[in-house]
C-alpha cells in the first residue's frame, strides 16, 4: 500500500459484482482488500484496519448483519465507517442494517458512481486530511489541499513524512498511535522501515513545531507510542 493511501476492505461473495467494485475503488486511488465471506473479513480486520468497510448483507458462513455487530461492540473497530449492500429494499431491513451498527445502507442494485461518492463521504468524516480538508488543533492549522502549515499564522517547513504524520495527529488529537500503526498509515505497508525510524520523524515534527517557541504538543506514550495533545 502506497503512503497514507486510505483502504477499504470490499466484503462480497459475487465474483462479478467484487471484481466491479474492485477496479473502481482502485480507479478512486484506495487501496482494497478483499474477503469472500464473514469470517474471513473479520480476521482481515484484525491483520490490515482499514478506513472503509463495504459488507454485503447476504454472505456464507457469517452475514454482513452479524459481521457488523460484532465489529461494532469492540471499541477498536466500533469507529470504522460501515457500508452495507442488500438485496433487501424493505425499510424494516434498512432500519435493522442502520441499528445493527452500519453507517450507510445502499440497495442493490446500486449506482456504482453513487456507491464511490458514499465511500469518500465516510472517508471524510474519518481521514478528513486525505481529502484535503483544513484541520485545526489550537493554533496549528494544516490545509491538506495546498499542503501547507501553519502555526500561530507562521508557516512551519515541513518534509512530506512529516507532514502525513502530523496529519494522522491532527485527525484524531487524543489518540495514542503506536509506532507500528504510525508506520503502517505514514509510510505504507508495503514499505519496510524500522520502528526507530518514526522516532526520528516524530523529533523532526516537534522540532518544527516548536521552532518559533511553542509548547510541544506532541505526547509521549510511555510503551504505547505518540499522541497529540
Amino acid at each position: 500500500m502506497a503512503a497514507d493511501q486510505p483502504r477499504v476492505l470490499l466484503v462480497e461473495d459475487e465474483p462479478a459484482q467484487r471484481e466491479v467494485l474492485v477496479y473502481n475503488l482502485k480507479a478512486e486511488g484506495f487501496a482494497v482488500s478483499c474477503a469472500v465471506n464473514g469470517e474471513d473479513a473479520l480476521l482481515l480486520v484484525q491483520e490490515e484496519m482499514p478506513d472503509v468497510i463495504v459488507l454485503d448483507w447476504m454472505m456464507p458462513r457469517l452475514s454482513g448483519i452479524e459481521v457488523c455487530r460484532r465489529l461494532k461492540i469492540k471499541p477498536e473497530t466500533r469507529g470504522i465507517p460501515v457500508i452495507m449492500l442488500s438485496a433487501r429494499s424493505e425499510e424494516v431491513d434498512r432500519v435493522r442494517g442502520l441499528e445493527t451498527g452500519a453507517d450507510d445502507y445502499v440497495v442493490k442494485p446500486y449506482s456504482v458512481l453513487e456507491l464511490m461518492a458514499r465511500v469518500r463521504a465516510q472517508l471524510r468524516r474519518v481521514r478528513p486530511a486525505t481529502s484535503g480538508q483544513v484541520l485545526t488543533y489550537d493554533d496549528i492549522v494544516l490545509d491538506g489541499e495546498s499542503h501547507k502549515v501553519t502555526r500561530a499564522e507562521q508557516e512551519l517547513k515541513l518534509g512530506p513524512t512529516e507532514f502525513r504524520l502530523l496529519g494522522t495527529f491532527m485527525e484524531k488529537p487524543g489518540r495514542v498511535w503506536s509506532r507500528e500503526q504510525l508506520l503502517d498509515r505514514v509510510w505504507g505497508r508495503d514499505i519496510f522501515v524500522d520502528t526507530r525510524t518514526v522516532d526520528v520523524h516524530v523529533g523532526r515534527l516537534r522540532k518544527a513545531l516548536t521552532m518559533s517557541g511553542g509548547l510541544d504538543p506532541v505526547r509521549t506514550v510511555r510503551g504505547a507510542g505518540y499522541s497529540l495533545g
